[in-house]
């Protein structure tokens, strides 16, 4: 289901690079190892005797959901990778995010302050970047992840030079 609200009529959205999956699921992976060995600590202990509590279905179970629960978030991180969208436009710019819930951020030129971009090492192995707005809001946590550094760089220097100009003319 679609609405004006997420989807301005006329306006056509631009994707991050599909490389970004990968980026995200190293990053998945990472925190996922690590949180289900630490929930699985319980499970070896009673395994072994050391622990009488708690009891061995209670111990298998916890890491068993963790992996379930990670597994559907892996499945869920390609879906998520192309729902990231921008699109600029006259006086603005517009990034969109989000499967179940939504969200369409607005970043008027004038009110940018500066643009950074960024690149973790897996990011910068695919060529890839980070491009963040920076407002007078500190609130606002506009970034576009995953865009190529050609891009990138690019989308930097005519932010940058429309947020100027947006700036002069006040």
């Amino acid at each position: 289901m679609r609405t004006e609200a997420i989807d301005p009529p006329g306006v056509a959205w631009l994707r991050v690079s599909p490389k970004y999956v990968t980026v995200r699921v190293v990053g998945w992976a990472l925190a996922n190892v690590i949180a289900v060995v630490v929930l699985s600590l319980p499970l070896v202990l009673v395994l072994n005797g050391a622990w009488a509590w708690p009891p061995l279905w209670l111990a298998a179970a916890v890491p068993a959901a963790a992996f379930l629960l990670a597994l559907w978030r892996l499945l869920l991180i390609p879906r998520q990778v192309r729902s990231i969208g921008y699109a600029e436009r006259e006086d603005d710019l517009l990034i969109r995010r989000g499967i179940f819930f939504q969200r369409v951020l607005v970043v008027p030129y004038g009110r940018m302050q500066y643009v950074d971009i960024g690149a973790g090492p897996v990011e910068r192995g695919l060529g890839l970047c980070t491009l963040k707005l920076h407002t007078a809001s500190a609130g606002t946590s506009a970034e576009i992840p995953g865009l190529p550094a050609a891009e990138g760089a690019r989308l930097r220097e005519q932010l940058s030079a429309r947020g100027e100009a947006r700036l002069a003319g006040l």
